[in-house]
């Protein structure tokens, strides 16, 4: 099976937009408009072209990853950290289990850092993620502005100590939808 894995164009808005809403048709987890999220991100000032990847296989789309800015912020100390958002992460159900998310993944993580991030933090099944390198934020001292179990709070360090003396609370851009 012969992958591509390139950046979005806007000839592909459409054919992500269906390709998100049918990966995520029948998750349990999902209030279905992940769709509409990636929409809203596109035209944010957090939004990196380079991080908008799709997957295909002759020619059709058949993956999406996308990755936004966030920061980490720490009021104590009145810090504030760069870091990244995976949301979301999406292959065609018929597609599933072929390898075509973690080429994503790594693809991205490969382009991340050498934008120069350092991290990457996503809210994902706890038992998927860690076979990239994502451990628990809680390791860190990083929590989510919401409440949510701690084993689907995952983070990556792209550099070595790239998330030393990091600690604080993820602020997601507006767009998100969270207060």
């Amino acid at each position: 099976m012969n992958i591509q894995i390139r950046q979005e164009s806007k000839v592909d808005y459409q054919s992500v937009f269906e390709l998100i809403r049918k990966a995520f048709e029948h998750e349990e987890y999902s209030d279905h408009q992940e769709q509409f999220l990636v929409e809203r991100l596109r035209l944010s000032s957090g939004f990196i072209p380079e991080l908008a990847l799709v997957a295909e296989i002759h020619g059709k789309i058949v993956g999406y990853i996308l990755l936004t800015k966030i920061k980490i912020c720490n009021e104590a100390k009145k810090r504030e950290y760069p870091s990244l958002a995976l949301a979301p992460i999406a292959v065609l159900p018929e597609f599933k289990g072929r390898g075509i998310g973690g080429r994503l993944i790594a693809e991205a993580h490969r382009i991340a850092t050498e934008l120069d991030f350092g991290s990457i933090i996503l809210l994902g099944h706890a038992s998927y993620y860690p076979k990239f390198g994502y451990v628990r934020m809680a390791k860190y001292g990083i929590k989510m502005p919401f409440e949510v179990p701690n084993e689907h709070c995952m983070v990556i360090e792209l550099r070595q100590q790239a998330l030393a003396g990091v600690q604080g609370t993820v602020v997601y851009p507006k767009e998100f939808g969270i207060a």
